[in-house]
């Protein structure tokens, strides 16, 4: 398989980062401008809105660039809005900063997507998304630990610093390594839209943003959930968290890889499934220890091996309008993670935080029903065609 998939994964990586690094440094940067806590995590708020949004926008808009040349354009931008970031005065100037990484770190997730299985042999394309698909992963779950650390000891500035220095090393790797990548075949917008009207692709779509939902409910408030159910020290719930995020990067490798081996459907409904019941169990594990943790990094490989599957099985459904389909699957991804941490918020206020492993379930065994909705839609598309 071509090396430079790796080189998209770490990419993709540098680019995801940026969303959630300041997560754990919102105190600071409240402290350093002058703003309240909640105003210095609108920072974050906006940030995954705008990311979601522009994504297709922005892919549509640019649909008839060259891929490389793209790239480099967009990872410059994304230099400059780290680098108004990291000098950034006053609390207006940094928002500005981060409206800017996020427009543009919006595209460059889908291009490394897009980019990835069109470089490699078809054979290989659902293992080149699972690895990139693990750059992404990693950078939301690591995000927090990397700029909590950075943060903590130097200054809240420093993770943007460390990000536009990989960007800037990006932007060289990008021009001397990556061949020039020809756009997909222009399609009208209202045929790229007419494709949500197929069930086999809405519910797909559907699928992405309940499953992430049903993560999203447990993981935002899995700290609070662990000290409320387990005596852990703070250095434990360090390596839990850390345990966690090996998982779910590694998660994206092996759904990938399990796509090319099983097939996306095979691999999108039994990780489904395993991913429902971890969720479920979490609870009855917290007092047996390494049960709970075995449970955990299930929990964590599940959550983003569906990812990579879910993108082939995109692709496969509809050839054509690959590109936007990826983006919007990225979309309801990032609506999920959003969507789930309010559900969590209110669920976790009115009662025990178990409550929110029940309802994450839930929510991923209603996404089970959908993608059952959208690969009968297929085959029912089938039947008719053949006869």
């Amino acid at each position: 398989m071509d090396k430079r998939v790796y080189f998209l994964m770490i990419v993709s990586f540098i680019v995801g980062m940026v969303e959630l690094i300041i997560s754990g440094l919102l105190d600071l940067i409240a402290e350093d401008l002058h703003v309240s806590i909640g105003a210095a995590g609108f920072l974050v708020t906006i940030f995954s809105l705008i990311f979601a949004i522009a994504s297709p926008i922005l892919l549509f808009m640019t649909a008839k660039m060259e891929r490389k040349k793209l790239t480099l354009i967009f990872l410059i931008l994304f230099l400059i809005g780290n680098i108004i970031s990291v000098f950034s005065p006053t609390y207006s100037i940094l928002l500005v900063g981060r409206i800017i990484t996020a427009l543009s770190g919006a595209l460059l997730i889908i291009l490394c997507l897009v980019m990835a299985p069109r470089i490699v042999e078809p054979k290989y394309r659902g293992r080149a998304i699972g690895i990139v698909s693990m750059g992404v992963s990693g950078s939301l779950v690591l995000g927090v630990p990397v700029g909590l650390l950075l943060g903590e000891t130097f200054s809240w500035r420093a993770p943007f610093i460390c990000i536009a220095i990989l960007t800037a090393l990006s932007i060289i790797g990008v021009y001397f390594w990556m061949d020039k990548v020809k756009p997909s075949p222009a399609v009208p917008l209202k045929i790229q839209l007419a494709t949500l009207k197929s069930r086999k692709i809405l519910f797909a779509h559907i699928t992405t943003f309940l499953y992430m939902s049903g993560h999203s409910v447990l993981y935002t408030y899995l700290k609070p959930f662990v000290q409320e159910t387990i005596d852990l020290s703070a250095a434990w719930i360090s390596i839990l968290f850390l345990i966690f995020g090996i998982a779910a990067v590694s998660g994206g490798g092996i759904g990938g890889t399990l796509a090319d081996i099983l097939g996306t459907k095979r691999t999108v409904v039994s990780s489904i499934i395993l991913f429902s019941i971890a969720i479920i169990a979490i609870p009855f594990t917290t007092g047996i220890l390494p049960i709970f943790f075995i449970t955990l990094i299930i929990w964590g490989i599940m959550s983003w091996a569906i990812s990579p599957a879910m993108q082939s099985y995109l692709i496969d459904s509809s050839p054509e309008t690959g590109e936007i389909q990826q983006s919007l699957s990225n979309s309801a991804l990032h609506f999920g993670i959003a969507f789930g941490a309010f559900v969590g918020g209110l669920i976790i206020g009115q009662t025990s935080s178990n409550a929110n492993a029940f309802i994450g379930g839930l929510l991923i065994l209603i996404s089970l029903g959908t993608m059952f909705i959208s690969i009968k839609a297929k085959n029912e598309h089938a039947s008719t065609t053949a006869g």
